[in-house]
């Protein structure tokens, strides 16, 4: 913890507020005076007073999450002060979602070039057994977004959706004489 004295500096939140740091100040662990800019933003989007009765109301274990939160919440209310951090939230989901449709069509080719495989070397695909189909997931035929910034557009896959199953030439229990699984 850090107090006044002549040889420690106060920490960051008392030194904004131009008070003394006393012993047992409750910003002086998680506010030290390297960081003046995290009580800063603290403080200008919830307050000292406000930060001051959310910290002395929770458990001594849970204040530097809440602490690491709240700058987080102010940072980004800072920087966007209509959306806060639920702008950053949202670019990153749309971004796991752009990514999911990437591997999706990855897999959708994957599947598709081994069926080309399987069909040029003349051989047939394992049959699936009835109980197995139940249980497979089928890969739809939709839409994927190709090109790059402004030049997008839509390519329908022109093969036929198959099921999915884990027996396909590049899992380890591919068996290429019948019977899917070694």
């Amino acid at each position: 913890m850090a107090s006044s004295s002549s040889y420690n500096s106060p920490c960051a939140a008392c030194k904004f507020l131009r008070r003394k740091c006393i012993p047992g100040c409750i910003f002086a662990p998680y506010f030290p005076p390297e960081e003046p800019q995290k009580f800063a933003n603290v403080h200008k989007i919830f307050g000292a007073s406000n930060v001051t009765k959310l910290l002395n109301e929770l458990l001594p274990h849970q204040r530097e999450d809440a602490v690491n939160s709240l700058a987080y919440e102010a940072e980004a209310r800072v920087r966007d002060p209509v959306h806060g951090c639920v702008s950053a939230i949202s670019f990153l989901q749309r971004q796991v979602d752009r990514l999911q449709k990437e591997l999706d069509a990855a897999n959708a080719d994957l599947i598709r070039f081994a069926c080309n495989d399987i069909q040029a070397a003349g051989l047939q695909p394992p049959p699936a057994a009835p109980q197995a189909l139940a249980s497979t997931h089928m890969v739809p035929a939709q839409p994927r977004t190709v090109g790059g910034w402004g030049g997008r557009f839509y390519q329908t896959p022109s093969f036929p959706i198959i099921p999915y199953s884990s027996s396909m030439p590049w899992n380890d229990n591919y068996n290429p004489h019948g019977g899917g699984s070694i």
